[in-house]
């Protein structure tokens, strides 16, 4: 290198580092110092559940080519508003996790085999973690896209040696007495469509719940009452098809769950602890559903706005923005036309889940590629059609995805998307890859540039200066 130049680079790099360090890092960096030393009087969780790094991407990369806008998440780190890690999720049985374990490590502080919540290799009874808040005053909740019985949420409230027993959770979340309970899951709690006929709902108002059953109810939520929240059987809808349908709008949006949560326990002296979970994430990548992934990471990157609005004006606010697993790597593939195959992405009208749900045995191949280009916008080979036909008619039938219970064949035809898209998939299960951590508010400076899952736990119960003697 030409001496001149390198001495030149030099002086401009000296001077660099004797401006103010504010200048360097951005203007929101001496707002993250002003959090050293405060308590957390609320903590707000947030979990995209299976958001491997490159659903995090290609959410970002579509809300810039087709909204034009920034997601909030990456926002946050371009201001630099945030700390950021990576997080190691294994569990104890596996360097590749479930959500039981995942959740558990987080909510127990230990790790536990897949499958457990909050139950150690040994047996052991780890008390969860909105359970130890709850003890101390705050109210407690969670919110989620899936059956509110589901794996994430029950990880911080419950114990239970199986993650399936979700007819039991439903009634333990009762008798532990939390404050603010909304997702899916009406068969766990309805009489009619419980096997032991127990009507879960009457328990519940016996203990002074509000029951909410519409998006319609968020309107007239009692501050007074808590509230249980049940939307549908089984999960809510993927954004996408709740978008364009509209006998499935009667179901709120995981920030219209977060926001009325938030509202109904933000007054309370202690404060209050919320998990936000958008538990559909991991169920479209389980699925390798391109639209349904992207629709519902931006629905829950709207939740982040939410509980970001809500944090920098309270100031007093743990918000912890993360994932329990990736899933699936999905991720977008080099080529010529690849920023034009991502976007068409665009015209999609609904999830591979709707699509192929509509499929029959006794369509012909014509029928087929007329449905695939009126709701994807593209045409297949009358082989391609022909082969999503044979899952229909019995010929192939090796499909899987984790909540693939009609075996429809979400591989093969996310293989024939990919030459419309130029988006890969690496698998239809979780992966053990290191995932991203952002966390803002009073205790973020105790946060590591790596950390294990199970650490976050203790970083909760540090920030809002609880002892951890349960």
């Amino acid at each position: 290198m030409n001496r001149r130049k390198f001495l030149s680079r030099t002086v401009l790099l000296t001077g660099a580092l004797t401006l103010n360090p504010f200048d360097l890092f951005g203007k929101k960096y001496d707002e993250r110092l002003n959090f050293k030393g405060k308590k957390a009087k609320n903590i707000i969780f947030m979990i995209s559940d299976g958001m491997s790094n490159g659903t995090l991407s290609m959410a970002n990369l579509y809300s810039k080519n087709i909204l034009g806008k920034e997601t909030h998440w990456m926002n946050l780190y371009l201001e630099n508003k945030v700390s950021r890690a990576l997080m190691d999720t294994a569990s104890a049985s596996s360097i590749v996790t479930d959500s039981a374990a995942a959740s558990s490590s987080f909510g127990s502080g230990f790790r536990v085999n897949n499958g457990s919540l909050n139950v150690g290799i040994n047996g052991e009874h780890y008390l969860p973690i909105w359970q130890k808040f709850k003890k101390k005053g705050k109210k407690a909740g969670c919110v989620t896209t899936v059956t509110i019985t589901h794996a994430t949420p029950a990880g911080f409230c419950i114990n239970s040696a199986k993650r399936s027993a979700e007819p039991d959770i439903a009634e333990m979340y009762g008798e532990f007495g939390f404050d603010f309970m909304m997702g899916g899951g009406d068969e766990f709690f309805n009489p009619e469509k419980r096997t032991d006929k127990k009507d879960v709902y009457a328990a519940y108002q016996k203990r002074g719940y509000q029951i909410l059953k519409n998006r319609s109810d968020l309107k007239n939520i009692d501050k007074n009452k808590p509230v249980l929240g049940v939307f549908n059987t089984g999960a809510l809808p993927y954004t996408i098809d709740r978008n364009n349908t509209p006998n499935l709008q009667h179901m709120p949006t995981l920030a219209e769950m977060a926001k009325a949560a938030i509202e109904h326990m933000k007054d309370n002296k202690e404060g209050f602890v919320l998990q936000i979970e958008a538990g559909k994430v991991d169920w479209a990548a389980h699925a390798n559903d391109v639209s349904a992934l992207l629709h519902d990471q931006l629905a829950f990157d709207e939740a982040i706005k939410v509980a970001m609005a809500f944090a920098e004006k309270d100031k007093n606010t743990l918000v912890i923005i993360t994932t329990d697993h990736g899933n699936a790597n999905p991720g977008t593939i080099y080529g010529a036309d690849a920023t034009k195959n991502f976007n068409s992405i665009a015209h999609y009208k609904c999830t591979n889940e709707y699509l192929l749900n509509n499929l029959h045995a006794d369509f012909n191949i014509q029928q087929v590629k007329d449905w695939i280009a009126e709701n994807n916008q593209i045409s297949v080979y009358d082989d391609e059609a022909k082969r999503i036909l044979n899952f229909y008619n019995g010929i192939e039938k090796d499909e899987e995805g984790l909540y693939n219970y009609k075996k429809l064949p979400y591989r093969a035809f996310s293989e024939i998307q990919k030459k419309h898209n130029s988006v890969g998939w690496i698998s239809m299960d979780h992966s053990s890859d290191y995932v991203e951590l952002a966390i803002y508010g009073p205790g973020s400076e105790f946060l590591q540039p790596f950390v294990k899952n199970t650490d976050l736990h203790y970083l909760m119960l540090k920030a809002a200066e609880v002892e951890n003697n349960f």
